[in-house]
């Protein structure tokens, strides 16, 4: 074995992420002495030891460390090139967009209107996602472009900030926190998030680790469906606010809860003219967005 195959880093990853000679081979439908035996190999070819292994368990070495984080980037861009291939031998390309539906700052329509006036478009389609995945999308190239909110994973990924806006907490309209103007976070102690974190610890991050009992809502409808029970609150940017007013809701600023950001996201190898096009289009509306209320804020000053 003279390289690395993506076969050989998937068996590596596989063992990396279960720590489990046994659950890894169960994962990838293989028998486990074949598993072993490649991952020897491999640490031969190497000349470095992956894993320690005792009779209770397995632990990655430092090694083992640098190679699970260089061999996801290789197997994401493996997969990656063979969507893109895939789409751009199609007969009819497309400019696929990927967004969490209602996340976009209502700028959605106004984007794809000034897309469409580019002579470079191509039809788009939308790749809606949950909260959080849009930029893993990307880099598995199910994707072109995103509208993201920051902050976000953007390895491998290029970004521009289009508009930037006030989160609310969405609480049970019953919750005697709704009878208040303006929350802090430590007045949330005790409540979560819809993905099971506390709400006093802010925004839940992309890589926040969601307790295994909890099952994360699916859509917008769900989550607030479940805010009315007062089950979970809710962090809205003010614009999925206005869109989705309920009389079992009650809206409250979070004085000490940063703004949200929404940005435009693409790969930073992509050389689509489409791409860009997407891009000029998603800057041009915001800041024609961004200068209206700039002006609105002016003459209210007067």
């Amino acid at each position: 074995m003279n390289d690395l195959e993506v076969r050989h880093l998937r068996y590596f990853v596989a063992v990396a992420e279960e720590l489990h000679f046994g659950r890894a081979a169960a994962r990838l439908g293989m028998a486990q002495p074949p598993l072993s035996r490649t991952i020897r190999d491999v640490e031969r070819q190497l000349g470095v030891a992956l894993f320690e292994r005792t009779t209770r368990q397995v632990r990655l070495t430092a090694a083992g460390e640098v190679l699970l984080r260089d061999a996801r980037t290789a197997l994401e861009a493996v997969s990656a090139a063979a969507h893109r291939a895939r789409e751009a031998g199609s007969a009819a390309p497309r400019l696929r967009v990927a967004l969490k539906a209602d996340v976009d700052g209502g700028l959605l329509p106004q984007i794809l209107d000034a897309y469409g006036a580019d002579e470079a478009s191509l039809p788009p389609e939308l790749v809606l996602g949950g909260f959080g995945e849009q930029a893993q999308t990307l880099r598995d190239g199910l994707a072109d472009v995103a509208l993201v909110l920051c902050p976000f994973d953007g390895r491998g990924l290029d970004s521009e900030p289009l508009l930037t806006e006030p989160v609310l907490v969405a609480l049970a309209a019953a919750d005697p926190l709704a009878a208040r103007t303006e929350l802090r976070l430590d007045d949330l102690a005790g409540r979560t998030l819809p993905d099971g974190a506390p709400a006093d610890r802010g925004r839940s991050g992309e890589h926040a680790r969601r307790p295994e009992a909890v099952r994360p809502a699916s859509n917008l409808s769900e989550i607030f469906s479940l805010v009315e029970t007062g089950s979970v609150v809710f962090f809205a940017p003010a614009s999925v606010a206005r869109r989705y007013p309920r009389p079992g809701v009650a809206y409250r600023p979070v004085g000490d809860l940063p703004d949200a950001t929404l940005a435009v996201a693409w790969p930073q190898d992509a050389r689509s003219a489409a791409v860009a096009a997407f891009v000029r289009a998603a800057c041009t509306v915001a800041g024609n967005i961004r200068g209206n209320n700039q002006g609105v804020r002016d003459r209210a000053a007067r």
